[in-house]
């Protein structure tokens, strides 16, 4: 089983360090709610490493939001319904189509800045979606520019305290909720913090698979730590794969942007036939798991590591304005998209589970709120609608501040300590560890699965649990652990789930099954995993 800490201590022995509002992490989610907690509170923002560097930082595409008279709240619910395959909370999918506009609009207050025409924001459209909503900043810059905005605030905000270069070990519990953390400081010392309220914006895990569009950083540590709380996580087995990442001797798996297709790119195998035709009826704009999936089929088809996503035939200048970054990325590595097709395969992206809160992004655990990639609020479903994320913070991090107007004060706690007399140190190196915890993920737990091979992955997996009693250090070893009990989590969910959904497709079950499947897989470390129906419209 895994363990209730990674680490043992005696917060007796450890300095000690109160807030009201501790965040965790520093992307999107996390930096608009500290702006917004710390109009009246004392906010303690913790990063392991600098304040631009997040997920958010990444995001290319735009954020989703109905800005336009010739769109409608009702369509933007549509669409994330259907993309979610039966799995979304209609009144999560509503709170976001509805507060998402509001979003924007404090976030240009806050100073971000979207691009224009003639005067007018300027949108442009992504796969699933019916019509032009999505924002987006310095062509395809939009997560750098909202990051950028946001950091500028916090870092100037005298309400704010930001520890970067901080690991947060573990979250300390008492009688049912949630008192603070375990943190490890850059010079290896730990202290522990108390806080009225801990808000979760730690991202995601793309660092379960070899070829990802994260940063090195996303590697689940808010998902694992919530779940090493007691508190419930949901839905894990839905990884969403972006179906276009750059796949190019020498290049990182970067993210071509779902809005390259959304301006007109086509598909093409390595003969050079457009094929998704013949996969779906929306072609390059169906949904992300069907194109996705589409791709690594004409890949095993045609015998190839690639396929082709070809948008020459657009204005070369039009390409450059509207992509810059996808330009000059392309360009550094020889490649010209404006006259040269671009080599892509799909890789990990999102987690669409995560930690299980309500409408204000409460945990199941009393005290601990979750925001962003962390947390599973029901908006995605099995299938996240491109753009929706950058909404979701914006939205949900409004609905935990309000929350805390009601949150009482932290009563007084007796001194936690954990001794699990953890002697032994790590077999192999925390490179080779992580190494093939990925490559087991990558065949077994990938865009296509089957109860096989799940087995042989969780077995696998199960192997590598010596690290849980191990002395852990570093930053490194902490991080696999998480990356670790997060594969677990999505392995277990995959395994259970006997059937395709959105993001998890099984060739034993090649189809949905609505009578037994639509609901959500919830596990928790003490209760192990069950199954909880999904709320109808």
């Amino acid at each position: 089983m895994i363990p209730r800490y990674l680490v043992d201590f005696d917060v007796a022995e450890l300095p000690k360090f109160e807030a009201d509002v501790m965040i965790i992490g520093s992307g999107i989610a996390g930096l608009y709610t500290a702006i917004k907690a710390a109009e009246n509170r004392r906010v303690l923002l913790i990063t392991k490493k600098a304040l631009l560097e997040s997920n958010t930082k990444y995001a290319q595409g735009g954020i989703a939001a109905v800005t336009s008279a010739e769109d409608a709240p009702a369509y933007h619910i549509q669409d994330t319904l259907i993309a979610g395959a039966g799995l979304c909370e209609p009144e999560a999918v509503r709170a976001l189509v509805h507060e998402g506009p509001g979003g924007v609009q404090e976030l240009i207050r806050l100073g971000t800045a979207f691009d224009r025409e003639n005067g007018e924001l300027s949108l442009t459209q992504e796969g699933a979606h019916s019509h032009r909503r999505i924002l987006h900043a310095n062509g395809d810059a939009t997560g750098y520019e909202i990051v950028r905005a946001l950091s500028e605030k916090v870092a100037d905000h005298p309400a704010i305290e930001v520890w970067n270069e901080h690991m947060v070990i573990d979250l300390l519990t008492e009688q049912g909720e949630c008192i603070g953390a375990l943190v490890q400081k850059p010079n290896g010392e730990r202290l522990y913090v108390t806080a009225n309220a801990t808000i979760l914006c730690s991202g995601g895990g793309g660092q379960l698979y070899r070829y990802t569009t994260n940063p090195d950083i996303a590697t689940g540590d808010g998902v694992a730590m919530a779940y090493r709380a007691g508190a419930a996580v949901r839905d894990m087995e839905f990884i969403q794969f972006h179906p276009t990442a750059l796949c190019h001797p020498g290049a990182p798996r970067f993210l071509i942007s779902e809005a390259v297709r959304g301006e007109g790119a086509v598909l093409r195998n390595i003969h050079g036939e457009r094929f998704m035709e013949q996969y779906d009826s929306r072609q390059e704009l169906a949904p992300r798991d069907i194109v996705a999936r589409a791709i690594v089929h004409e890949m095993e088809r045609t015998q190839a590591a690639f396929v082709y996503l070809d948008i020459t035939h657009e204005p070369s200048e039009r390409i450059k304005q509207r992509f810059p970054t996808i330009y000059r990325t392309c360009l550094s590595f020889d490649l010209d998209i404006t006259a040269d097709w671009i080599p892509i395969a799909p890789a990990a992206h999102y987690m669409m589970g995560g930690i299980q809160t309500n409408l204000h992004g409460e945990s199941t655990l009393a005290r601990l709120f979750a925001c962003g990639e962390v947390s599973s609020t029901g908006v995605h479903g099995a299938n996240r609608l491109a753009s929706n994320s950058l909404s979701e913070a914006v939205v949900f991090g409004s609905r935990i501040v309000e929350r805390l107007h009601s949150l009482p004060p932290l009563a007084g706690h007796t001194l936690i300590s954990y001794n699990d007399n953890r002697v032994d140190s790590l077999a192999s190196s925390i490179m080779e560890q992580q190494l093939k915890l990925q490559e087991t993920m990558v065949h077994y737990v990938g865009v296509r699965r089957n109860g096989e091979g799940l087995q042989v992955a969780l077995d696998q997996l199960r192997g590598q649990m010596s690290v849980f009693s191990a002395v852990l250090t570093s930053r490194e070893e902490i991080e696999f652990a998480n990356l670790l009990t997060c594969g677990l989590l999505v392995t277990d969910g995959a395994l259970l789930r006997e059937e395709s959904r959105g993001a998890h497709y099984r060739d034993d079950f090649p189809t949905a099954d609505d009578g037994v499947w639509r609901k959500h897989v919830q596990q928790r470390r003490e209760q192990g995993i069950t199954e909880e129906c999904v709320h109808d419209i």
